[in-house]
């Protein structure tokens, strides 16, 4: 009963069988695989049960090693077997998909319901700002538990000032591609008061706040482990208090300086982003719904800033893969938001994510601490086209460079025949006298002299691989090789 319990059995072949699906893609991650089998046996007993004389026989395939992320629906394995549905399992970032119905089960990790809300307690006593609790999705099952006893401890308590609290619901269990996702009949309840403004929409959660709050006044209640969906929170919501409660540890985590510290390193690749030529766009995703057009709109993003763009579908990067490309300045990755974020410390080149390509590529964008992940809210914050084609073709001050650059967009339209009116040859002259660097001899205004393209690149390599001397054209006798095995040739 407790591996049913565990893994949603009834839930999920009611759901099966409700829906008329009869080819099941069930997807594990990794860590789950070792229950695969058990799961299959108990849906085909409970399916079997379900089923009518009219009813087809329901059909299971398992799912695993997905070429991306585990967290996504890897609708691209279920379309091999012409499945009907995915029901994914384990945690999951909820984006939505492209073409298959998705049924999640987020499982149902142990806590400590009772330590939970006294750690929550003692720490809201020593804030002043109203409380939001957000959870991983594999502690959505305790929720309610948390909320209940949560009101009965402030209706017991005699503190002076009443503290305001809210707690975030899951966003679905179901997604279907041709609707909205919808609000999952297993996890009811009020998502708080209606606001003109919109609700938040963060990694398989949703909330409202009241009308004239913003979410800097809250303090964020984090329960659940350090993960990639914890790291989007931090990144996200980085001007916010937040506490997190480790259910694995049963302890309060209060600081965050590590997470923190990788907005720096972020903001560190942007600028280095902004001195590449050749940028390599990764697919990270075959799933989430929009990819396809965000690629599309980094495609022209690119080209609009003057530089060379190429597409790499590789699966899951790694530096070894990476390195094959030594071309790329900079590489962008096209995912979902829970594995958008590489540490690309051991990478040969930094990879970014395609907020941040927005904020390198396009002149006289300013990162103002608000960090985005979705792909739509990405795709809204980007000036227009036309924006960036009117804005003056002024130097740019490189970090790296140590000194003003003029980028490749300036020179190529100049070559294309397009008139050149004599304003940025003036602002050229005009930084040279105001901004005279004396460094090495160099120019105060450099222009940028790395390869443009990936033939251009290989063209100025010393090495090139097998080359034909055009000078001679006599045929050469050919040589005998040594012959026998490696660790003994003949002769020897």
């Amino acid at each position: 009963m407790e591996f049913e319990s565990r893994y949603e059995i009834n839930r999920t072949a009611e759901f099966i069988i409700s829906k008329s699906f009869t080819r099941i893609a069930l997807q594990f991650p990794d860590e789950l695989l070792k229950d695969s089998t058990k799961v299959v046996t108990a849906l085909k007993s409970k399916t079997h049960f379900l089923l009518t004389e009219d009813d087809k026989e329901v059909r299971f395939f398992v799912m695993a090693d997905t070429t991306f992320g585990s967290c996504c629906i890897d609708e691209v394995g279920a379309l091999h077997i012409d499945a009907d549905c995915v029901i994914h399992y384990g945690q999951t970032c909820l984006s939505p998909t492209s073409v298959l119905p998705a049924f999640f089960v987020f499982g149902k990790a142990s806590i400590n319901v009772s330590t939970c809300v006294t750690h929550l307690l003692d720490y809201a006593s020593k804030s002043n700002k109203p409380i939001m609790i957000l959870y991983g999705l594999e502690y959505a099952h305790v929720i309610p538990r948390i909320r209940e006893e949560f009101m009965e401890a402030l209706g017991l308590s005699k503190t002076e000032s009443q503290v305001e609290f809210s707690v975030a619901n899951v966003l679905c269990s179901f997604i279907s591609p041709s609707k909205e996702p919808r609000e999952s009949m297993e996890h009811p309840g009020p998502s708080g008061k209606s606001v003109s403004n919109g609700s938040y929409i963060l990694g398989g959660l949703t909330w409202d706040l009241p009308e004239g709050n913003k979410i800097d006044d809250y303090l964020l209640f984090w329960i659940g482990s350090d993960n990639s969906a914890f790291a989007n929170v931090v990144l996200t919501f980085n001007g916010c208090d937040i506490v997190r409660y480790d259910a694995e540890e049963d302890s309060l985590v209060t600081e965050f300086s590590q997470q923190r510290r990788i907005l720096k390193r972020r903001y560190y690749l942007v600028e280095k982003a902004k001195d590449a030529n050749i940028i390599g766009i990764l697919v990270g995703t075959l799933g989430v719904a929009g990819y396809l057009h965000m690629i599309h709109h980094m495609q022209a993003l690119i080209s609009a800033a003057g530089k060379k763009s190429y597409i790499l579908a590789m699966g899951r990067p790694n530096p070894a893969k990476l390195a094959n490309f030594p071309e790329c300045d900079v590489f962008i990755y096209i995912s979902c938001a829970q594995t958008a974020l590489l540490d690309s410390k051991e990478f040969m080149s930094p990879v970014i994510t395609p907020f941040e390509a927005n904020l390198a590529f396009s002149r006289g964008s300013e990162w103002t601490g608000e960090y985005l992940m979705h792909f739509q809210d990405v795709i809204n914050s980007v000036k227009s086209e036309s924006e960036v084609h009117n804005e003056s073709e002024e130097p740019r001050f490189s970090f790296f460079l140590g000194g003003y650059v003029e980028d490749h967009r300036t020179h190529d339209q100049a070559k294309n025949g397009e008139e050149d009116t004599g304003e940025t040859m003036a602002l050229v002259q005009a930084a040279e006298r105001a901004l005279e660097l004396r460094g090495n001899g160099q120019n105060s205004l450099t222009k940028q002299t790395a390869a443009k393209s990936g033939p251009e690149y290989f063209l100025s390599r010393a090495y090139r691989g097998l080359e034909i001397n055009s000078d001679n054209t006599t045929p050469e006798p050919y040589i005998v090789g040594r012959s026998g095995k490696a660790s003994g040739y003949k002769n020897e």
